[in-house]
């Protein structure tokens, strides 16, 4: 399965093979790799260059470290999470600007609305309903509900990915939807007119979706976004 390490880069080429191993299926969730002393003969590499490799694999969520008797290195295998990830990071820390989240965001929350409209059945709306309910709570009980009602808004969104079936779309808005909570907390005011301003728009677009129209729940959705972006856009220069 393996050869020799290229020399000019050699913990990256380990980490390369391992990597290509995993996702080629040749090495399954679950399985073991070969023991330090069986991967530093195949790859003709030191001890420290191999350790060095199996960290940058475990830091990129392909495998995990296990010590004691029992212990190893397991494949974790390819996951969304590892998308997830990365772009939580980038968003956590403002590696991207407003604009940029804005432009992301238009597009795809109107494509995951558009999609949820054509696949949503009986037990999604049921669920989108009781989410929308819990949100007019807490905004019935005003701002000083703001982060509840927020949280809920955050689980409407996520709730509205799931109804996709696609993965994608579902870990993007996970990590959309736990991260993005930092430029809320900065640029969004707390206010109970918009609070109001959100409830609606969350109405009309489980609405929309409950009504199977695909193409108004993606124009509420984008519309939805676009306009929020702009309120943190204003914030932001004040």
């Amino acid at each position: 399965m393996f050869r020799q390490a290229k020399q000019s880069r050699v913990y990256q080429d380990v980490v390369e093979q391992i990597q290509e191993a995993i996702v080629t299926g040749k090495l399954k969730t679950g399985d073991q790799l070969p023991a330090e002393r069986d991967l530093k003969e195949r790859f003709q590499v030191s001890r420290g260059t191999l350790r060095e490799a199996l960290r940058v694999l475990e830091q990129k969520g392909l495998i995990e470290i296990r010590t004691g008797v029992a212990g190893g290195s397991i494949v974790k295998g390819v996951g969304t999470e590892q998308v997830s990830a990365s772009l939580g990071l980038l968003i956590r820390y403002k590696k991207v600007s407003l604009q940029n989240l804005a432009e992301f965001r238009i597009g795809l929350e109107g494509d995951i609305a558009a999609l949820a409209a054509r696949r949503a059945d009986t037990e999604d709306l049921v669920k989108l309903k009781a989410l929308l309910s819990a949100a007019g709570d807490h905004l019935a009980n005003g701002p000083d509900h703001w982060d509840s009602f927020i949280t809920t808004d955050e689980q409407i969104h996520l709730k509205i990915a799931e109804t996709t079936r696609n993965p994608l779309f579902i870990s993007v808005l996970e990590s959309l939807s736990w991260n993005i909570h930092t430029y809320y907390e900065s640029f969004l005011p707390k206010d109970e007119e918009l609070m109001k301003e959100n409830h609606q728009d969350m109405v009309q677009l489980i609405a929309a979706i409950e009504a199977h129209d695909s193409e108004e729940a993606r124009r509420i959705a984008r519309e939805h976004v676009r306009r929020f972006s702009a309120y943190m856009e204003k914030q932001k220069v004040k």
